[in-house]
């Protein structure tokens, strides 16, 4: 009788196959670190290296921290750094917070016109930020906050989207947990703190993270409404290189470095906690 052929699993690969993955991903890690990795070998290479020659090289001959102290000596860059900060953190804040709350009510409580409300929240979403603009400046201005950092921050102090992901995140958890937490007197802002936010973990932290990270690289936003300088954030302030350092790409890199560093950060302080919710699922078992 013939030897019968092994059968392959669902989860089993080839080593042509897995030859093949392996391939795909360090072309999708080039295409997304090798810009990254090469802004910072511009960055820290000295005004001896020549930067354009036809076989450019990626570690330089003789690393210098000198562009990003020559960046901070020509522009206030730590002070547009301070003020980006501040946005970044009263947006958070306002994403953390309204989101929460929101995404809680829309998913676990009951009251009249829910469903409204969803697809009112669901309606925004459709519309692109630019269709919008001209109405939020003309809110902010007339709430007097034209030319500061809250009138900045205040837009996008709770985003619709983050509000419905909450409100996924809340339809996961079981409705006994609930149930049992009313059955024991508790009332609904012991159920958000106590029960619901303990279980969301990981996507308040993505949460977070997009809130952050839309808030610092914003730039159209903060050009209309900022027109004092000294309130000008990074990604604003930065364009002075363009016109200053038109010539030396390497003090544009180093600015570019500075504006990315802090994202950096930021995800990896909070990815753990954002995995660790992925891994855990939405109930903590």
């Amino acid at each position: 009788m013939p030897t019968p052929r092994p059968v392959r699993g669902f989860n089993t690969t080839s080593p042509a196959e897995r030859t093949l993955r392996y391939l795909l991903l360090v072309l999708v890690l080039l295409l997304t670190i090798g810009p990254f990795l090469w802004q910072l070998s511009t960055s820290l290479k000295g005004p001896g290296e020549d930067i354009y020659t036809r076989a450019p090289s990626l570690l330089p001959q003789s690393p210098t921290l000198g562009n990003y102290l020559k960046v901070a000596q020509t522009v206030p860059v730590w002070d547009y750094a301070l003020n980006s900060l501040t946005v970044a953190a009263i947006t958070v804040v306002g994403n953390t917070v309204g989101a929460t709350a929101a995404g809680f009510a829309l998913a676990r409580l009951r009251f009249r016109g829910g469903r409204l409300v969803l697809g009112l929240l669901l309606a925004t979403l459709v519309l692109p930020g630019e269709v919008t603009i001209v109405s939020q400046y003309v809110t902010v201005r007339s709430l007097g906050l034209a030319d500061t950092l809250v009138g900045v921050a205040l837009p996008g102090a709770i985003g619709m989207l983050n509000v419905l992901l909450m409100r996924t995140a809340f339809l996961a958890l079981p409705a006994d947990l609930d149930a049992a937490a009313i059955v024991d007197g508790a009332n609904v802002w012991q159920r958000l703190v106590h029960i619901a936010l303990p279980n969301v973990r990981g996507m308040l932290s993505v949460i977070v993270i997009f809130s952050f990270i839309g808030a610092w690289d914003d730039f159209l936003w903060p050009l209309i409404v900022l027109t004092d300088p000294d309130k000008y954030t990074l990604t604003v302030g930065l364009q002075y290189l363009n016109g200053t350092f038109s010539a030396n790409p390497r003090l544009i890199a180093a600015g570019t470095m500075i504006a990315f560093l802090p994202i950096v950060i930021v995800f990896g302080t909070l990815q753990r906690f954002f995995f660790k919710g992925v891994e855990e699922g939405a109930v903590k078992g």
